[in-house]
């Protein structure tokens, strides 16, 4: 029972009530069960493998289910009965640790070359907030690696007096941390959430002798674990599989670094500008388009390319070319700026494989003029987007694009929020949240007329997906009375929608239930998917509120190429990633 103010002497009294099954779910246990009132491990077999598609379950996984069932709803029952009522049938289902909506196990070929897989990856690891003034430290790195990150960037400087190496963002206000607590933080938490391997992209600001210090860290700290290749270049990257529980450096080779033009001191002049993502859950993926970035147009036209983030200089001055063979060595992904525009350093080398950075706004140049380049150098490169410069807040961007021309390393700014944040954690909860998601074959394959794929062309639809959402859950409990409305309970709608190709996209919503904790839509909508490989399913739900805007209650986005067709508990986080205690709706997913 809860009650609200509603002036100085009158107070309105409501109650949190459970709902009741759905009328699916009761006519599912009515069937499986044979018209009976209990359903016996070896129906719930049945039905799990008829109705929920899961065709591995075994009799005795069926009856480890009702075991813990029983175990958590009814601590006597167990020793007297071995059967499920409808209640308890309805709360297996709704229960988000026995019936998830994605598997939690790698399930996809690991033995493809790395450049076959879209990465996890951060941009600026080491930053607690803002691009500006923000604390580094190692915190955030290891917050990232738990939660499956595996490409984390250090930017490396000279301390104050040139003797040691700290990791800061340059020309920033922001508080250095050193390099060395860095890297022994990615050993101790590197493989915690995932046994593959972890990319450390170093942005080199760093003289030779220094350099050669910095490699003598990285072999000191991760000693054999520490992966670098015999042959100065691979013409082919190596396996996740083959990588497990390794360390692998990407850089810049010294003699490049050593090669950069003095910087043209464009650092001081930044002018603020109004962030994508500046309410309280960023704009609609779908309404960014280049249209969006003509303010950044004189930001890309001053070169076509620009590697390793926005700095290219070392420490601002050029150095003689003298070799750091022992760093050098110990780089396993090379990244270098080539000679000429953009379509020159979309070239395909034969016998080399490298990496090659663009800003945000720079893959939106390159995917408009020369979207099947990027496509084709995706095929055996890898290719890494970062957020533009102008990002002080540490927003991001829409990752889809891309995801869309085959670019593996979408860098993410972890520490920030919105919209394009729970995207990248959509897509990354594929695959046991291994940190790596095989790309599909179409991003790998060449047609016989030497076509590739095109994300922009409309394609025939493949299938369909049914979304119902039948109700809510959890709110009560995760969220302190008042915390949607002072006066009432709250008024709850669900936004569902696809992310993926521009053809996909689409976003739709349940009507508005009023003063109701647990609400009940028993809503279902329709999304046919012309490429569902590269599809995400957005679920949000809010809090209507006729006088203000909106509150947020949750969210998530799920790969739909992993998710399992039949009633399922689909968890809620917020906005931040983290998932919610006991926040979750139920809901039914079908093809067809």
């Amino acid at each position: 029972m809860g009650s609200y103010r509603v002036c100085m002497c009158f107070r309105r009294k409501f109650r949190v009530v459970e709902a009741e099954p759905p009328a699916d779910v009761k006519e599912a246990f009515k069937k499986y069960a044979d018209g009976g009132t209990h359903m016996t491990a070896e129906q719930l077999r049945r039905f799990l493998v008829e109705f929920q598609g899961d065709g591995s379950v075994s009799l005795s996984d069926s009856e480890r289910i009702v075991e813990q069932l029983l175990q958590k709803r009814h601590h006597l029952a167990k020793f007297t009965r071995h059967t499920l009522s409808l209640e308890d049938f309805h709360h297996f289902l709704f229960s988000t640790d026995l019936n998830a909506p994605i598997g939690s196990q790698v399930q996809q070929d690991m033995n493809a070359p790395l450049s076959h897989y879209f990465i996890y990856t951060g941009h600026n690891s080491y930053l607690t907030g803002n691009q500006l003034s923000s604390d580094c430290s190692d915190v955030p790195i290891i917050k990232a690696l738990k939660r499956g990150v595996r490409v984390i960037e250090l930017d490396i400087w000279p301390n104050s007096t040139k003797e040691d190496v700290h990791v800061l963002h340059g020309r920033t206000l922001t508080t250095p941390v050193e390099l060395i607590k860095c890297l022994k933080s990615i050993k101790e938490h590197a493989f915690s959430a995932s046994p593959y391997p972890v990319i450390i992209t170093l942005e080199d600001h760093l003289t030779p002798d220094l350099q050669a210090k910095v490699a003598l860290m990285i072999t000191q700290t991760f000693g054999d674990i520490l992966f670098y290749p015999k042959s100065e270049c691979l013409q082919e990257f190596p396996s996740p599989e083959e990588l497990k529980y390794r360390i692998i450096i990407s850089t810049k080779p010294p003699k490049e670094y050593l090669e950069a033009k003095e910087a043209e001191g464009k650092g001081n002049n930044i002018q603020k500008e109004k962030d994508s993502d500046d309410d309280a859950w960023g704009e609609e993926p779908s309404s960014i388009t280049a249209d969006h970035e003509k303010n950044d147009k004189s930001e890309s036209e001053g070169s076509e390319v620009n590697e390793d983030d926005e700095e290219n200089n070392v420490c601002g001055h050029e150095y003689r070319p003298i070799e750091a063979p022992a760093y050098k060595h110990l780089i396993t992904i090379h990244a270098g700026k080539p000679k000429g525009g953009l379509k020159d350093a979309l070239k395909v080398e034969a016998n080399k494989a490298r990496r090659l950075s663009l800003s945000e706004q720079l893959l939106e140049k390159a995917t408009a003029s020369h979207g099947n380049d990027v496509v084709r150098f995706t095929q055996k490169n890898f290719l890494r987007i970062y957020p533009k410069g102008t990002r002080f807040n540490s927003s991001n961007y829409k990752p889809l694009i891309g995801w869309m021309h085959g670019a593996q390393m979408v860098a993410f700014n972890m520490q920030g929020y919105g919209r394009y944040l729970w995207l990248m954690q959509g897509m990354f909860r594929a695959n046991g949240g291994c940190g790596y998601v095989k790309k599909p074959d179409f991003l790998m394959n060449v047609g016989p007329n030497n076509q590739l794929f095109n994300p922009r062309a409309k394609l025939q639809v493949k299938k369909t997906l049914k979304v119902k959402v039948y109700m809510g859950d959890g709110w009560h409990l995760d969220f302190k009375q008042t915390h949607f409305d002072s006066y009432s309970p709250p008024d709850f709608y669900t936004r569902v929608g696809i992310a993926g190709v521009p053809h996909d996209e689409v976003m739709k919503k349940t009507k508005i239930k009023e003063d109701n904790w647990t609400p009940v839509w028993n809503e279902e909508f329709q999304f046919p998917l012309t490429v569902p490989e590269l599809a995400l399913l957005r679920v949000e739900v809010h809090e209507y509120d006729l006088s203000e805007k909106d509150d947020f209650a949750g969210q998530t986005c799920l790969p739909i190429s992993e998710l399992k067709p039949g009633i399922r508990a689909v968890p809620l986080f917020n906005r931040k990633g983290e998932m919610l205690s006991s926040t979750r709706l139920l809901m039914n997913f079908e093809f067809v």
